[in-house]
């Protein structure tokens, strides 16, 4: 007995109380002769050896994603419904409502009220099992805590067992966590750690789910029943069952305000006559929820899924990363300009509806943050694929598969897995890029004629002697070209000599930085280091890219070479308000700002507009655009075989857009030179609309190096 009354002054006590509660919980389990067995130092040895620190691990609580103003919500991911908000904000009714439907004595006892474990004892002796529980407030907040930092499902069982073992450690814990916390602080951590049913963990969470309401507004009735629901969620639902046992529930509450003196009876009495009018909320989750005024915005909403899904900062693997979003509770405002996002859908919408097989996506990137402000598509975000029309391959719709329009949750404009579309042409700004690095100047000019035989081995019909024999769209291209009128008039043949000229291995890399990736088997094979320099048809656009991707490549020129990741993030904050890093732009210097500024000057070529040195050739591929803009900028049209997809990627200082046409569903459903134009429509009205009432502004030119250099 010495070495007991040797231990603290908390300590003894809480030893006491933990033999009692050994003895309270497991009367109907074992004999009580076993516990007293152990003896007074036996005891005291198990209960020194049980840990004092609560390991507090913050519980599970929902992300937001905002859009670009930091106020409109897109979308909320959880795993389990659940926001902290301070004692501050919670209706005094409520605190009040939980103490006295939890523990009378809370702001009593130093954690572990050895009365009512008393009081327990008794009952269940009489009863001949556990009738009454004797856990504090704070014992519960203690389970609470261990179960939600439990890092295994070992753990979660440890903390909730009914167990001697786990009771005499959440009496430790809780006498440990009374020297440590205030009782508004242990009554703010619990009740935003309890569970209340229907998926709402929380006072936040329970307020708006039963009462579509904040904590703050609960009135007296709604918080009576809302603190009743916590020791039985289920059986006294007032949504799923009879009311009548909630309403019993609420008013025992109501009457133990009473008794602690923070009622009169009056106004209990008032209160139990009002009867309980549920407003159920069901929180949106995931990228599906988005609201049906604004459906299109499920697929940025997508693109940003999968942009979290590739950052290491937020897990190791791609899935504990997406864990970590529904549970982390952070606050994300992303690159989402609502304005931008209006314009962009009613662009793609008007040149080809909802409803028809074929995609057209527009996508808006910042220069020089990679931030992506917009992101449309003509579909529906939504799993509801019981109206789509039937799919465009044959053999698919003979399955009875149907096709991915007007509804699906493909993610059509990048990210994902998906591969994407063939962009032609567009790609051509890698070749001008990789020669102008290595010092070809604008105006090195090469014969193109209709057709030429290269250095690239090749079998099938474009194929010569065992070569590659590529041909350009039209014969009025023959002739001498420089890099402004190849561009412009797309010259395939121009550009093939070039691509030979400076090498395939360097066009592929400089695609590289400036974000492309290669994502099917073939595109990464013939993009490795092995074939990277027989791969001749690169510069024609035959790997399969996203808009997301080209729209960032040219807005890497519209920022005088500086390239940045493309990400749908503004800033992220964690759930103690601290700042994120992986929310930050990752740019650098992918090419020289001399060498962006050169590449710029060929792209106001294929618009129609006007380059600040030499000639465009007297037409071009996309003639008007430039004009229909009203401001400086530069493009680039891309078809492929066959026009099975059309591109147009356009860019101002100020913003860069890529556009593409062609059936997700079908790569061999030919988009057809009649829908080429619907891409330089788009992107242009995208630009125009976009920047109204923005200053204009040019582009930089060129250094006369660029333009006639020594080769």
């Amino acid at each position: 007995m010495h070495r007991l009354f040797q231990t603290h002054s908390y300590l003894a006590a809480l030893i006491r109380a933990g033999l009692i509660a050994g003895i309270v919980v497991g009367a109907a389990m074992f004999p009580i002769a076993a516990l007293a067995g152990m003896g007074v130092l036996a005891a005291t040895d198990y209960i020194h050896n049980l840990p004092t620190k609560l390991r507090d691990t913050p519980s599970a609580q929902v992300s937001y994603a905002y859009a670009a103003d930091g106020k409109t919500l897109i979308a909320q991911f959880f795993e389990e419904y659940r926001r902290y908000v301070p004692l501050s904000e919670v209706s005094p009714h409520m605190q009040r409502a939980i103490v006295a439907s939890e523990d009378a004595r809370f702001y009593e006892h130093k954690g572990v009220d050895t009365k009512g474990l008393l009081r327990a004892f008794v009952a269940n002796q009489h009863s001949g099992g556990v009738s009454q529980g004797a856990s504090t407030l704070t014992m519960q907040y203690v389970r609470n805590v261990q179960r939600d930092s439990a890092r295994s499902p070992e753990e979660v069982r440890e903390a909730t067992e009914q167990t001697n073992q786990r009771k005499l450690r959440e009496m430790r814990l809780a006498v440990a966590v009374e020297k440590e916390m205030t009782k508004e602080q242990i009554l703010e951590g619990y009740l935003n750690v309890a569970y209340f049913g229907h998926r709402a963990y929380g006072i936040y969470a329970a307020a708006e789910v039963y009462f579509s309401k904040r904590p703050a507004d609960l009135t007296l009735p709604e918080a009576a029943m809302l603190a009743g629901l916590v020791k039985a969620p289920t059986e006294f639902d007032p949504a799923s069952h009879d009311q009548t046992a909630a309403l019993d529930r609420r008013n025992y509450i109501l009457d133990r305000m009473v008794e602690l003196r923070y009622l009169s009876p009056e106004q209990a009495e008032q209160a139990k006559q009002t009867p309980i009018e549920l407003r159920l909320t069901d929180p949106p989750n995931d990228c599906i929820s988005v609201a049906d005024e604004h459906r299109d915005w499920g697929f940025f909403c997508d693109l940003l899924k999968s942009w979290w899904r590739r950052q290491p900062a937020f897990g190791d693997n791609p899935q504990a990363r997406e864990e970590n979003l529904r549970r982390g509770g952070y606050r994300i405002v992303t690159s989402l300009d609502p304005r931008l996002q209006a314009i962009a859908m009613s662009e793609v919408t008007s040149k080809e509806r909802i409803g028809s097989s074929y995609a057209l996506g527009l996508v808006a990137v910042q220069p020089g943050t990679g931030r992506i402000q917009a992101a449309a598509v003509n579909r529906n975000y939504s799993l509801d694929q019981s109206r789509n029309g039937p799919h465009t391959l044959a053999s698919a719709a003979r399955a009875g598969i149907k096709g991915t329009y007007p509804n699906t949750v493909a993610p059509l404009l990048g990210g994902g897995g998906v591969a994407g579309y063939q962009a032609g042409s567009t790609f051509k700004i890698f070749t001008i890029l990789a020669a102008l690095e290595m010092g070809y100047p604008l105006n090195t000019q090469i014969n193109s004629p209709q057709r030429i035989q290269t250095q690239y081995p090749a079998e099938g019909a474009a194929s010569c002697n065992g070569y590659w024999c590529p041909s350009n769209a039209s014969a009025a291209m023959t002739g001498v070209h420089t890099m402004w009128s190849g561009f412009g008039q797309s010259v395939n043949t121009f550009f093939v000599q070039l691509e030979q000229m400076v090498g395939a291995e360097r066009v592929v890399r400089m695609a590289e930085r400036l974000g492309l990736t290669w994502r099917t088997e073939e595109d990464q094979r013939l993009a490795s280091p092995e074939h990277a320099n027989n791969w001749g048809a690169f510069t024609l656009g035959v790997a399969d890219t996203t808009p997301v991707d080209m729209a960032n490549a040219y807005a890497t020129l519209a920022a005088d070479g500086v390239y940045c990741e493309a990400t749908p993030i503004i800033s992220i904050t964690d759930s103690r308000g601290q700042p994120v890093a992986a929310g930050n732009p990752k740019c650098s210097q992918a090419v020289s700002a001399d060498v962006a500024r050169a590449a710029v000057d060929v792209t106001r070529c294929p618009p129609g507009g006007q380059p600040f040195a030499g000639s465009c050739g007297g037409w071009s591929t996309a003639p008007g655009v430039a004009a229909a803009v009203g401001r400086p900028m530069g493009g680039k049209t891309g078809t492929t075989d066959n026009t099975r997809s059309a591109w147009f990627v356009g860019f101002t200082p100020e913003l860069a857009a890529a556009a593409f046409i062609a059936d997700p569903d079908n790569p061999f459903h030919v988009a057809g030179d009649w829908n080429a134009h619907k891409t330089d429509s788009a992107v242009a009205g995208l630009l125009k609309r976009g920047l109204e009432g923005f200053p204009v502004r040019d582009f930089t030119p060129p250094s006369p190096a660029m333009v006639g250099g020594r080769r």
